[in-house]
């Protein structure tokens, strides 16, 4: 290569490089889909709900934490009920259009329903500490426990995630 002639950076070539990677894709006639979630990333979230709902964290603090295996077991539950509800959302969704048109509706709905999944973990997580915080606690102090901001604690813990 002569003195005068200039190599491309590395983030010149980033965009080329994923112009290429697309096209074999296209070429392989395959797609990468958000939804459904493998089994290894579902594995993967009931392990992080069980450290959230087992160890020290914003929501512990406010409703007690629980045990490893109320933890385990509840964590379960929780993300195969979000799961479900997701999932019947991707299930009953119709698709109609051009192949192109296709391919993007169906990115954009799992994006979609990925927060359906998401949103759907945040709540019945929030629902498990405060069922095991008002199930510890009087019946007089079960105001305390509960309160309305309760739903951007757990929205902040998972995103800590």
């Amino acid at each position: 290569m002569s003195e005068t002639e200039e190599t491309p950076s590395p983030k010149q070539n980033q965009p080329k490089e994923a112009e290429n990677i697309r096209q074999k894709f296209e070429k392989m006639n395959m797609t990468l889909s958000i939804w459904p979630p493998s089994q290894r990333t579902r594995d993967a979230v009931t392990n992080r709900l069980i450290e959230t709902l087992s160890a020290p964290s914003i929501l512990s603090k406010r409703y007690g934490s629980l045990s490893a295996d109320e933890a385990s077991s509840a964590a379960k539950i929780i993300e195969e009920e979000a799961f479900t509800v997701a999932n019947s959302s991707f299930l009953s969704d119709s698709k109609t259009g051009g192949e192109k048109e296709k391919e993007k509706e169906e990115e954009d709905d799992g994006i979609v329903i990925l927060q359906i999944y998401s949103k759907e973990i945040s709540k019945r997580m929030l629902e498990a500490v405060k069922a095991k915080a008002v199930a510890s606690v009087s019946p007089d102090q079960s105001e305390h426990v509960v309160g309305d901001d309760d739903s951007t604690a757990a929205s902040e813990e998972i995103s800590s995630a």
